[in-house]
């Protein structure tokens, strides 16, 4: 009779710790979307407001100097890796990863299949170096905006292009349209 009810005990045992580490995997989700959906409306206010100054052309550096730090200060307030990352980037510092760039092809062809950009997101637990970490991707879509620096480049302005190329003289980062993936914000840490 003991042994019976051990047998029946531990399947609801088993469940237990599979709800336990469901509700963390739930919470850990949370925890990420929000830390992912801080910094993209704070970098298109500073845009927004540096091309009201000073034009477009003056907006080039808050993605190339701004951007960068705002990822480094929500790092720092975090302890989360947080960055920008393209399969077209511009920043050389923004190549992806073999999972990030594995993240946005697939976003690509959700995106092209009739996805909206703006739902498309993956988190996983991997193994890097012999550790446990948890990545997130949550893509980051074109907006109006970014057409200025990163559309077709027959609208991109003479005086904006060129200094793009001044700055980036191996961009990738142009021939977007409204909507479409641009990128993605890319935020890893270890787990214990």
């Amino acid at each position: 009779m003991k042994r019976s009810r051990i047998l029946y005990s531990l399947p609801a045992a088993c469940l237990l710790v599979v709800l336990a580490a469901q509700a963390d995997d739930a919470a850990l989700l949370e925890e990420t979307r929000t830390v992912a959906a801080a910094m993209p409306p704070k970098l298109m206010a500073v845009l927004s407001e540096e091309i009201a100054k000073g034009g477009v052309e003056s907006a080039i550096a808050v993605c190339r100097d701004k951007a960068p730090q705002m990822a480094s200060e929500a790092s720092a307030k975090t302890g989360w890796n947080i960055r920008r990352v393209s399969l077209k980037n511009r920043n050389p510092k923004a190549v992806p990863d073999a999972w990030e760039a594995a993240m946005l092809a697939e976003f690509d062809a959700l995106a092209a299949a009739g996805t909206s950009p703006a739902t498309l997101e993956r988190a996983a637990i991997v193994e890097e170096d012999g550790n446990r970490i948890y990545r997130y991707m949550k893509a980051l879509p074109t907006q109006a905006m970014c057409l200025n620096c990163h559309g077709v480049d027959a609208d991109i302005p003479p005086t904006v292009r060129a200094k793009i190329q001044s700055l980036y003289p191996d961009d990738k980062a142009t021939g977007y349209t409204v909507g479409q993936v641009r990128g993605a914000i890319t935020i890893k840490r270890p787990l214990p």
